[in-house]
């Protein structure tokens, strides 16, 4: 590669001086013994991946891409990748199996290795990498949220119920989300991680006498303090256990492709007989999934119309605010309730068992109003420096019939400079920088929205598993590998990246740096030459599909070669198939 980047790294406020390191094509040296030991480690990190692979028959893509895509898709558009795509239609089966059978493939693959059965390794490695193609990260996320909703289907859902009113069903199988979350779960992460009061975990109480309290002692909660809390009638909730959970992160990175807006999680675990929080109602979208015993939810409408699909969440409520309820209903394990935002609600447990529950949240402030307070004042802005009906004066007299004290005073002046105003209210409108705003929208949901969640197989065709690699038995780098010209690449996720110009200056914002804790990191993006920024465009157009490096639509091979480059030691793409060592001495 060049010693010469397209892009500028940006990483809270530093910018990469753009060096690259010279690699040198060497003649590729393969050795019976280079074999096996590529093989070996082949089965180490195969035996660690082996219980989370499923793959299943996957449905042709039959969107048609744009002029840009066609242009770039390899001709080879109908083979198929040699990794798999997990499917979540099947979920809640591989959540159930997962630990089991990971656990049987670490195992076998370290007895392989061991024992020296090199050839039965890797063809079973062989057989497990079954052929399929790959679905692409938005559909994924629509069938995450088809296996949340179901029977209901999303066509269903979003034309009756989606920002309009309460859906509670009914399942009959409490086993249905069990393995998404567990009390026995959070007893873990309360054990094993660094849990802290306030930021991680609340301890909260109910009563109609002394309404929603508090408890939180500070520090870090330790087991011990946070169950001594929940015997004495405490409820537990977990703020962010997306941070903790592999599983929960796992559903909100799929979601997120889907709703394309930050999707968070809490999890609420409530004492028998007892209530943990107020009347409320929220700035989000709630799918509120019971995994453990039952409770009693009572969901009231908005009071109202100004809080109806309300921005910001409310205080707490006294119950004679709140009127009688919409919805009375017993929510049992397996069971879900999704409500617009705004639906009032209230649960209480059942003297006989404990409740809990996970609260998967999304759409906050991600409406048309939010979009349009970035578009009125850049319209404004525009239209008074480029139109001058704009900038004409407003009348010498114009105080005297106009302001709240003239409003009811229709007079001929007041009727005149009313129609004035209505007519560039209309004009303003061809001065609207919509698009600009959606890309300002896109590059929010990059800074809140989680790392995507890759698979195994995934991590090795991209950076964060592929290419060089220490090896301890020579103390020399090892598995040199360079990108070639043919090699068929894809972003890692179609909503994992946003192209944004913002002052004349184009930027690649991305969310793969992120951490699993909300704004941990500061905004992360790479600074584009204009005329590299068609190459991120043709791969944002092609995905999911491949496109060959060399057939980006750049000038040179040395442009498509660099962006290609740069892109892939930020993650952001992954590769048809693992690169080869060609380059090792």
């Amino acid at each position: 590669m060049s010693s010469q980047s397209a892009f500028a790294v940006h990483a809270k406020g530093e910018k990469s001086n753009g060096i690259r390191v010279q690699r040198t094509s060497k003649k590729k040296k393969s050795t019976d013994k280079m074999e096996t030991e590529n093989i070996k480690q082949e089965m180490l990190f195969i035996g660690k991946m082996v219980g989370d692979t499923q793959p299943k028959r996957m449905k042709k893509r039959k969107e048609k891409v744009t002029k840009a895509s066609k242009e770039v898709v390899s001709a080879s558009e109908d083979r198929v990748d040699e990794s798999y795509t997990e499917e979540v239609d099947a979920f809640a089966n591989s959540l159930r199996k997962t630990g089991e059978r990971e656990k049987k493939g670490k195992r076998r693959a370290a007895a392989d290795v061991e024992n020296g059965a090199v050839e039965g390794a890797a063809k079973r490695a062989k057989k497990e990498k079954t052929v399929c193609k790959e679905t692409g990260s938005v559909e994924l996320g629509k069938k995450y949220l088809e296996w949340i909703i179901s029977p209901v289907t999303t066509e269903q859902f979003f034309a009756d119920s989606w920002e309009q009113r309460p859906l509670h069903i009914h399942r009959g199988d409490a086993k249905y989300y069990k393995d998404l979350f567990s009390t026995k779960e959070l007893d873990r992460i309360l054990r094993d991680q660094h849990v802290l009061y306030g930021k991680n975990l609340d301890v909260t109480s109910y009563s109609d006498e002394d309404g929603r309290q508090t408890h939180n002692p500070g520090g870090r909660a330790f087991p011990a303090v946070v169950w001594d809390y929940y015997n004495n009638g405490c409820s537990v909730r977990m703020l962010n256990p997306q941070t903790f959970s592999e599983t929960v992160w796992k559903g909100c990175a799929t979601l997120q492709e889907f709703f394309q807006s930050m999707v968070g999680a809490n999890v609420y675990l409530t004492p028998p007989g007892t209530q943990g929080f107020a009347p409320h109602y929220d700035d989000v979208e709630v799918f509120m999934l019971q995994l453990e015993g039952k409770k009693r939810w009572r969901l009231y409408e908005p009071r109202s119309a100004q809080e109806k699909l309300p921005r910001f969440s409310s205080g707490n409520f006294a119950q004679d605010e709140i009127g009688e309820p919409c919805m009375d209903v017993i929510l049992e394990a397996g069971d879900l309730i999704y409500m617009p935002r705004g639906t009032i609600h209230q649960g209480t447990c059942f003297p006989d068992q404990h409740s809990l529950h996970v609260t998967i949240s999304c759409h906050q402030l991600t409406s048309f109003g939010d979009l349009l307070e970035k578009v009125v004042p850049a319209a404004l802005k525009t239209a008074i420096e480029e139109d001058v009906e704009f900038r004409r004066g407003l009348p010498v007299d114009y105080l005297s019939y106009m302001g709240v004290s003239n409003s009811d005073n229709e007079t001929k002046k007041r009727k005149a400079m009313m129609a004035v105003i209505e007519k560039l209210l209309k004009k303003l409108v061809d001065y609207a920088p919509v698009d600009a705003a959606v890309d300002q929208m896109g590059k929010r949901f990059m800074r809140d929205s989680l790392p995507p969640y890759l698979t195994p197989l995934e991590m090795g065709r991209c950076v964060q598993a592929d290419g060089e690699r220490w090896n301890a038995a020579t103390n020399a780098v090892c598995n040199r590998v360079e990108i070639d010209p043919d090699t068929e690449i894809r972003l890692v996720r179609a909503n994992a990246v946003r192209l944004v110009t913002e002052d004349e200056v184009v930027r690649l914002y991305y969310s793969v740096d992120n951490t699993r804790e909300y704004h941990e990191m500061e905004e992360q993006f790479l600074e584009i030459d204009a005329e590299a920024a068609p190459a991120v465009e043709a791969l944002t157009a092609a995905y999911p599909e491949y496109v060959r490096a060399d057939k980006l639509p750049l000038d040179y091979l040395d442009n498509q070669m660099k962006v290609v480059q740069d892109l892939w030691e930020r993650k952001l793409i992954v590769t048809r198939k693992k690169l080869e060592s060609h380059y090792d001495d």
